[in-house]
């Protein structure tokens, strides 16, 4: 493909190479360079854009490089996981609530639309919203205009819309998850995200851009700048299939960072996933994403000493999502 130059491109000087970034995105494969050009194209119009790729992709990354391309840039951009929270929470966050709705609500409460109003809402994780919702946001993209939770009063909101999925939406019609009319609404315009291992031109770059980031905010721990990796750490990172994609790429070499000693990040000195002791489904070829994600979260909740909010953090996730994946792993007592 074709160098093109990208608009709202940020260099960052780093030592001995420099890094430059598309609204806060690496990448010079084929692939992602090609997730530039559509964002630069999709961006500036008001067409919503169904986001498909797996966990840890960077799909909000890409939403927000959609609202900063647009007429709406200076408006505000609102993000909410559909997976995090109840029926009933998800309702009065999105389309807020009137005092006494329900037990708790104690003052009206503005929703994420309101407040979204001339700007974009994205809803990642549109796959979990519940069919009574769907419903709900059907509605409001139609009319352009929503009641809050409890109330009456009808109130008409500007906002374009933006979601995400790593679930395939055209198979959850079928299985009769999600409604059809929604979906068209939703994906005008489908932008898949490769995962990481279909980018293979892009891994150590990334794995470079994350030493040098790393190198200032651990220094005062490890006490000595890492400058690279060894041929055998650098064959390991390249061989390994990455399931949790860039998220997992940048927990494994801060993991590494943190337990390794010299300047040079070694094979020993790699989450055991990495080097062969953990399961065998975790290198290339592999489909067992459930046992990689539990190995993942294990780690990190070693790494933090066991504590779920900095772990979560560490994850790119929210303590509730934690709880709730760490509940279904059956990781929970």
């Amino acid at each position: 493909m074709k160098q093109t130059e990208y608009k709202s491109n940020t260099v960052i000087k780093g030592k001995g190479e420099d890094f430059t970034l598309f609204h806060d995105m690496l990448g010079q494969s084929p692939e992602m360079l090609d997730v530039f050009d559509k964002i630069q194209r999709i961006g500036p119009s008001e067409a919503s854009v169904l986001i498909r790729g797996e966990t840890g992709t960077g799909k909000e990354l890409v939403a927000r490089a959609l609202h900063n391309m647009s007429s709406r840039a200076k408006g505000p951009f609102l993000a909410i996981n559909c997976a995090t929270l109840t029926s009933e929470l998800l309702a009065s966050e999105l389309f807020g609530h009137v005092r006494g709705a329900f037990t708790g609500a104690i003052k009206d409460k503005k929703g994420l639309f309101e407040l979204a109003h001339k700007g974009t809402l994205f809803l990642d994780e549109i796959a979990e919203l519940p069919l009574l919702l769907q419903a709900r946001l059907l509605r409001v993209i139609q009319e352009k205009q929503f009641t809050p939770v409890g109330g009456t009063q009808q109130i008409k909101v500007d906002v374009r819309l933006l979601s995400a999925t790593h679930r395939a939406l055209r198979a959850e019609v079928e299985r009769g998850r999600f409604r059809a009319d929604l979906m068209y609404r939703l994906r005008v315009i489908p932008l898949y995200l490769p995962a990481l291992r279909q980018r293979d031109q892009d891994i150590l770059l990334l794995t470079r851009f994350t030493i040098y980031m790393l190198n200032t905010r651990l220094a005062p721990l490890i006490q000595h700048e890492v400058k690279g990796l060894s041929r055998e750490a650098e064959l390991a990172i390249k061989n390994y299939s990455w399931p949790g994609n860039i998220r997992e790429l940048s927990n494994a070499i801060e993991y590494a960072m943190i337990m390794g000693k010299g300047n040079y990040i070694e094979f020993s000195d790699l989450p055991p996933e990495l080097k062969g002791e953990g399961p065998k489904e975790t290198f290339k070829g592999s489909q067992d994403y459930e046992g990689q994600e539990r190995g993942e979260i294990l780690r990190v909740l070693a790494v933090h000493n066991g504590h779920r909010g900095e772990a979560a953090k560490a994850l790119g996730m929210s303590r509730a999502t934690l709880w709730r994946k760490m509940k279904n792993l059956g990781l929970l007592k």
